[in-house]
């Protein structure tokens, strides 16, 4: 779904990409991204964010939490993360970015409050329950701090997706803001949920959900409850042309992730500000059976389509022609993702070694991926600047891919 928006508006970070694995620059299996148009995307964000009065923390999951993407995203304007999970607040800090957000979506195992409270000192923390409250305040007091916490809330008829329940009940607002704000280490900062606003399939746009709603609302009772001066924390699709959407809701947080590499579901279908600036790249393999097998190990395409012919640029030289596209099967998610299955009874005709480049919206860090880092490609002089693992480290690539 992306390769077109990536050939139409980003052609020479394909052509770069290209060039640089057959140098044997990249790997196979790789997600690589252009810090070039990372920092631009970023600097526009930042921007109009900045206009609406709203906080805005980085996502950095979808591109394995890479070193290079969060400092070009510092560049650009937003200087603090929000976390998916304790591993993400640690790359990130590693890399230099703090953290403006965690607990949201996962909630900070017991064992590593301390970690999180004491070194890694998030503005805000979300908390789902009364215990998970506790833990994040006892842990601050021990680090000598009192904790910024939101909590997360939900009611009947909220949209969740499967596995990512929980929270306080959005009736209990005001009671549960009091029991925050007395818990020694503790301060009851505001509100948050996931996701506020999603893709409709039928319409092809961005719309709110029943959540936002459920926000609205309860910073209406706490505002009559003498809290008029909360956080509302609104993730979900955020590209900055759904931005003052969310302040109208009366957000003051927003957290831009897929936006930040042009690849939220509305960039599929529409050409917004963000440019494109991630893709994915491998090689093939072998040929059997009408098919060239290509490298997998990085597969995960975010299911936010239905699916669809997914299909790959397929050459040994740099080019983003027609010609040179073919349809791939991709593993069905029960299976090991060894391999893609390229199309060879067509006008493409791969060879072993050719470079082989998706366009898809990826989830780097739920995958076995390389991320590589590209600069200077908005300049003409492309180059690798680091290759890192899903959590952000080298991945020990040999030393002349970075020479």
């Amino acid at each position: 779904m992306f390769l077109d928006v990536l050939i139409r508006r980003n052609p020479s970070f394909i052509e770069a990409a290209q060039a640089l694995h057959q140098q044997g620059l990249i790997p196979p299996n790789s997600y690589v991204l252009d810090l070039d148009k990372v920092e631009s995307n970023a600097r526009y964000f930042a921007s109009e964010a900045g206009k609406l009065g709203l906080k805005t923390f980085a996502m950095t999951k979808q591109v394995g939490r890479h070193s290079g993407f969060c400092q070009a995203v510092m560049r650009g304007g937003i200087e603090k993360s929000v976390a998916v999970d304790l591993d993400c607040a640690v790359s990130c800090d590693r890399a230099g970015m703090k953290t403006g957000h965690l607990g949201h979506l996962v909630q900070v195992p017991r064992v590593h409050a301390d970690l999180a409270a004491h070194d890694l000192r998030p503005d805000y923390w979300t908390v789902f329950s009364n215990d998970k409250a506790r833990e994040a305040a006892a842990a601050a007091h021990r680090a000598g701090r009192v904790q910024n916490l939101l909590a997360r809330i939900q009611t009947s008829g909220d949209v969740f997706y499967r596995g990512h329940e929980g929270g306080f009940a959005a009736e209990d607002i005001c009671a549960v803001a009091d029991m925050l704000e007395a818990l020694e280490g503790g301060t009851f900062a505001g509100i948050t949920t996931f996701p506020a606003l999603l893709f409709d399939q039928d319409t092809r746009k961005v719309k709110p959900t029943p959540n936002l709603q459920t926000l609205a609302k309860a910073r209406e009772a706490l505002a009559a409850a003498g809290r008029d001066r909360i956080e509302v924390n609104a993730p979900g699709t955020n590209s900055a042309v759904v931005l003052s959407a969310l302040a109208e809701a009366g957000a003051t947080q927003c957290e831009p992730g897929n936006a930040l590499h042009g690849t939220t579901p509305l960039h599929a279908v529409e050409d917004l500000p963000e440019d494109p600036a991630v893709l994915y790249l491998t090689e093939v393999s072998h040929n059997h059976g009408g098919n060239a097998f290509c490298f997998g190990g990085g597969l995960y395409i975010d299911p936010v389509f239905p699916k669809y012919d997914v299909k790959a640029l397929v050459s040994s030289e740099p080019t983003t022609a027609a010609s040179a596209l073919a349809s791939v099967e991709i593993p069905d998610y029960s299976a090991i993702d060894y391999y893609g299955m390229i199309d060879a009874t067509g006008r493409v005709k791969p060879k072993t070694g050719d470079t082989v480049v998706f366009g898809f919206r990826g989830q780097a860090f739920v995958t076995r991926a390389n991320i590589v880092g590209l600069s200077g490609v908005s300049r003409g002089t492309p180059k690798v600047t680091t290759i890192e693992n899903i959590f952000g480290q080298a991945a020990g690539w040999p030393e002349k891919a970075m020479s």
